[in-house]
């Protein structure tokens, strides 16, 4: 079977909302070191991997929305389509205290040759999906841990990050905020500024209206847990979108 590095959920649909995964999988391409990183089944399972259960909300929130979702098939660890392509965080070596073996000695042709066959196809196609209305919105699924090694514990069940442009990301998570049983973070647990990162590239830097949103992981291990997340969201993306008048 032919490797492909993402995959399109609901290409044929029309929608104003684009939903981007770009953590979906802990999938290693066979070219890379034949498939392995050097890591364990357990290491490859955890946060450092991959957006664990954002694939699952993804598609379901797709779906409920009816709009259409690109989701990545490759391991941030093999190359983290979030980060511009200039970012020394491309390609890790050390992530959460864990040494990446694959990685540790890859030079400029290995990093080269990761960006030709996964980033940039990944790229390519978000860009042609974000293209195809003018009013396009793009909100951008993720995931996070309840705690990376040595800090505190997280108590949000969901973040919503922005940078300059809020128009769409404020009304969010005002919105979020009446829900009484969640504690919404606004820019946590992590800043919403990385300058050439996918949002950056195919929303801000085209003036489209986004959001990029993080939920707590133990909240959508289960595929039922995704679908609940996914139908709970999309009533809320709608409903903003008419208070924010993009």
């Amino acid at each position: 079977m032919t490797y492909h590095p993402f995959h399109i959920h609901g290409d044929d649909r029309d929608s104003r909302f684009l939903i981007t995964c770009d953590h979906a999988t802990n999938t290693v391409p066979p070219f890379v070191n034949g498939g392995e990183l050097g890591l364990g089944a357990g290491d490859m399972n955890r946060h450092i991997a991959y957006d664990v259960g954002a694939a699952g909300v993804t598609r379901a929130l797709a779906d409920a929305l009816g709009c259409a979702a690109i989701l990545s098939d490759f391991s941030r660890l093999v190359i983290d389509p979030n980060r511009g392509d200039d970012d020394p965080t491309l390609l890790m070596k050390l992530y959460d205290g864990t040494i990446i073996p694959a990685n540790r000695h890859a030079d400029a042709a290995e990093l080269e040759r990761r960006l030709d066959a996964c980033y940039r196809p990944y790229h390519a196609a978000l860009a042609d999906l974000a293209a195809r209305r003018d009013d396009t919105v793009i909100i951008s699924m993720h995931s996070f841990t309840p705690q990376l090694q040595g800090r505190a514990p997280r108590p949000w069940h969901i973040g919503v990050l922005w940078a300059e442009d809020g128009r769409y990301a404020q009304p969010l998570i005002t919105r979020l905020k009446e829900e009484p049983d969640l504690c919404v973070g606004d820019n946590e647990p992590y800043t919403g500024y990385l300058p050439g990162d996918a949002i950056d590239t195919h929303a801000t830097a085209h003036g489209r209206p986004n959001a990029l949103i993080e939920i707590r992981n133990d909240l959508i291990e289960t595929d039922q847990q995704q679908a609940q997340w996914g139908q709970r969201l999309a009533p809320i993306l709608t409903e903003t979108l008419s208070r924010s008048g993009v």
